[in-house]
């Protein structure tokens, strides 16, 4: 019967290794300990019930007022309605949220073809203040008339801006009579 070689080496650096186990100092999983370990766990404890959620909430209102900032961006004409759905997005968690999404982009066909403009009210008033002020040239200013002439040839002009169509009336004349003065 043969026998298997022994292993002289194995028994020695086992018995290092076992040696080097309990003379090594112990393990730390903290770069922190006693008192200052206790604070750090304070702090972040406070953090994470206070900040987290709050950011968390803060966040989940930004997203959901998204489809509002897109209607008022678009002078979406039912950016209102939009801007209501978007609140009641948040009383139901979000359900509400895609239809916001959808209805802000969506163009108001419908809307064009009761009220003859696809604009806010807003709009208008934020184009004649424009006007006033001299940023628009003559052909934004005759443009804008037009689409209050066809607004109002359905009789669906608001009294807010039959007013501000009375106003470009006078911005119009005003710049006719410039016009003639500058040409003598």
């Amino acid at each position: 019967m043969m026998r298997a070689p022994r292993r002289s080496g194995a028994w020695a650096i086992g018995l290092v290794g076992v040696a080097s186990a309990l003379l090594a100092p112990s393990a730390a999983a903290s770069f922190l300990s006693g008192d200052a370990l206790d604070t750090a766990a304070d702090f972040l404890a406070l953090f994470v019930i206070f900040v987290i959620p709050i950011a968390g909430v803060a966040l989940f209102w930004l997203i959901h007022i998204l489809p509002e900032k897109v209607a008022e961006h678009r002078h979406h004409p039912q950016k209102d309605a939009i801007k209501t759905l978007c609140l009641l997005s948040l009383v139901f968690g979000g359900l509400l949220w895609p239809f916001a999404w959808l209805w802000a982009y969506s163009r108001p066909v419908g809307f064009k073809l009761a009220y003859g403009t696809e604009k806010h009210e807003d709009y208008y008033v934020e184009m004649a203040e424009q006007a006033k002020a001299g940023q628009l040239r003559r052909e934004e200013i005759v443009h804008l008339r037009e689409e209050l002439d066809a607004m109002a040839a359905k009789g669906m002009l608001p009294p807010k801006l039959k007013s501000l169509r009375e106003e470009l009336d006078a911005l119009r004349a005003a710049a006719a009579a410039e016009a003639k003065e500058g040409a003598k």
